[in-house]
């Protein structure tokens, strides 16, 4: 396995970009015409919008690509089939009752 260290400068920086060109674009769009002086509260606040949503989506990806642990699949727990616990699974019949209880089960009178 190979051991990549992972910072958080590079989502961090791409979600300031993300949230500086959704601000930008937000400031022009609202203005309403060239004329009229720039929206800066509503390209701030879709700035802010935009990079708290990104930075959220970064560390979602970054969480679910994360390995697992080399000795995680050895089997170092207890691996038991349920056919070989008493009273598993392996030990019914097909109608759902205990191997060799009466058809009531094991607390019908005999």
């Amino acid at each position: 396995m190979s051991k990549s260290v992972k910072g958080v400068k590079g989502p961090l920086i791409f979600s300031a970009v993300l949230g500086a060109v959704a601000g930008i674009v937000a400031m022009v769009v609202s203005t309403g015409g060239g004329t009229r002086e720039l929206r800066v509260d509503i390209g701030l606040t879709a700035a802010g919008i935009a990079f708290i949503a990104a930075l959220v989506v970064c560390a979602l990806l970054l969480m679910t690509e994360k390995p697992n642990a080399d000795h995680l699949g050895k089997g170092t727990g207890i691996n038991r089939s349920s056919a070989k616990i008493q009273g598993g699974a392996g030990n019914l019949d097909k109608d759902g009752n205990i191997k060799g209880t009466p058809r009531g089960g094991p607390e019908s009178p005999r």
